[in-house]
């Protein structure tokens, strides 16, 4: 009779990501302030001693869950971008998973929880800040340089510009959706609100033909 095999173990890179992701749904389920280190150890099945050796604190563990959501979130957006395609092209595609990606539920609540630390904790809105919003919007005032030096748009100064397209794609949706007032959008709502931005967008900045 053959031992049974034993279960594999998690490197520790693995052990870190599924640690990451019980916190996060710990604390958006619990807000951070009523979140310990107890819940989220007893729902790993492991000591909170085990979870000191990845995380030195609640405040790391949270910068991190946050780090981490950033992360998933550009390459969402601008992973399988080519802006080779051309600016109204790549403007749409990206306009459309923009809202779709930072109107949705879960990046609500993610920001909703940010928001409520930062007071009491400005590195945490400085990591999310730097990470999320000022990393896309720099991101993309790249194309938008390389897209200005082709002759397709006409602008002086591409950060401006980048951020001013983020902003009209956010329009009108973005504070009913983070005080909860309003529900997500629908594919609809948000392929509509993409259009109107990038035509809103082109009319400004298109290279006058």
């Amino acid at each position: 009779m053959t031992a049974p095999a034993k279960p594999a173990r998690l490197d520790r890179d693995a052990r870190r990501e599924v640690i990451l992701d019980v916190a996060q749904g710990v604390f958006l389920e619990d807000g951070f302030a009523a979140a310990s280190m107890s819940t989220i150890a007893a729902r790993l099945g492991g000591s909170k001693g085990t979870l000191y050796n990845y995380f030195k604190s609640k405040d790391e563990l949270f910068e991190d869950v946050v780090r981490r959501h950033c992360f998933w979130r550009q390459e969402a957006l601008f992973g399988d971008l080519d802006p080779g395609l051309g600016a109204e092209t790549t403007l749409l595609r990206l306009a459309a998973t923009y809202i779709r990606i930072t109107l949705n539920e879960e990046t609500m609540r993610s920001l909703r929880l940010v928001i409520a630390e930062v007071e009491r904790s400005p590195q945490i809105g400085r990591s999310f800040y730097e990470e999320g919003p000022k990393f896309g919007a720099d991101r993309l005032a790249t194309m938008m340089a390389d897209w200005m030096g082709s002759g397709d748009l006409e602008a002086d100064d591409p950060l401006e510009a980048a951020e001013f397209f983020l902003g009209l794609c956010k329009g009108r949706f973005y504070m009913p959706r983070l005080l909860n007032y309003s529900p997500e959008l629908t594919p609809a709502q948000a392929m509509a609100a993409a259009e109107k931005s990038v035509r809103a967008f082109l009319k400004i900045y298109a290279k006058a033909g």
